[in-house]
């Protein structure tokens, strides 16, 4: 896995009425790279086509490429960062741009006052 890849994860045992999702759903890997061997979990912040989960300034908009493989507009939630497993992680070949994911990691700055 490498940063700025898109990979699916499965997300389950989700609380009842909080939004997390309890299923299969794409997600970008922003973890360095460096880590990849070291430890056994990626951070991942993941996509939804859901405009209403996208905070303005904690969120990047990615609209279809045939580099990143979405058909449609998607959400990157910055403020969602979470530190994934890799067992529930399953790699894909899509991929966001470098400058898309340089957003990202920007924003999750931000969203811890870095």
């Amino acid at each position: 896995m490498t940063p700025g890849q898109i990979v699916k994860v499965i997300w389950r045992d989700a609380l009842p009425g909080t939004q997390e999702p309890n299923k299969m759903r794409p997600g970008i890997v922003v973890s360095s790279a460096r880590l990849y061997y070291k430890i056994a979990f990626a951070l991942i912040v993941p996509l939804t086509g859901s405009e209403e989960l996208a905070i303005a300034d904690a969120s990047v908009q990615i609209e279809p490429t045939p580099k990143n493989g979405c058909t449609k507009t998607n959400y990157a939630l910055s403020w969602n960062v979470q530190c994934v497993p890799y067992a529930r992680l399953t790699e894909t070949p899509s991929t966001i741009s470098d400058a898309i994911l340089a957003a990202i990691r920007k924003q999750i700055g931000v969203c811890i006052d870095r």
